[in-house]
């Protein structure tokens, strides 16, 4: 895209680990937008994480490597500031079903109540990756299931490494 302000969005989440279903988001906005930051945050308060920052940081980087207009970045703090500081002034979200859309109508709210210049913009979810989760996944994979259909290759290469075939979590 070529404009004479280039437009940049963030894309935040917990990724933990990345889907294929956060990917298609991820390559949808990079195609609406001129500069993706893919925000990754690092100690989650609603949730505890399987993965380390560092891992889930790496799992994006080498499944959106070749994506010329996306960068992958770590934030601590409010979202609203990491948008700020990467000069983004939209906010990438997808939705999946109608639990999704009650959780981010709240967040959403609360983000524009605090940052009124930051717009969110919602994307639908690919239908066959519309009951992809992260936390799914997970599940999945701690009872020996094989969960390379629904992520990248080194998260499904992870999964196993953690919870192997019976099941019972590895490290």
């Amino acid at each position: 895209m070529s404009s004479k302000h280039p437009i940049t969005a963030i894309c935040p989440g917990s990724y933990d680990p990345v889907t294929n279903g956060h990917l298609d988001i991820i390559h949808r906005a990079a195609a609406v937008f001129d500069h993706i930051v893919v925000g990754v945050i690092v100690e989650p308060h609603h949730k505890q994480t399987t993965f380390t920052v560092e891992e889930r940081i790496a799992f994006l980087e080498e499944a959106l490597d070749g994506a010329e207009n996306i960068v992958v970045e770590a934030f601590s703090d409010l979202v609203v500031e990491f948008a700020k500081r990467c000069g983004a002034r939209t906010m990438v979200k997808g939705l999946r079903a109608i639990s999704d859309f009650e959780w981010e109508f709240q967040m959403g709210h609360l983000n524009r109540t605090i940052a009124p210049e930051l717009e969110t913009v919602y994307v639908m979810a690919d239908p066959n990756y519309s009951f992809v989760s992260s936390s799914g996944v997970k599940e999945l994979a701690s009872f020996g299931g094989d969960v390379s259909e629904f992520v990248p290759p080194a998260v499904a290469k992870r999964c196993h490494e953690i919870f192997g075939n019976d099941g019972a979590r590895e490290d």
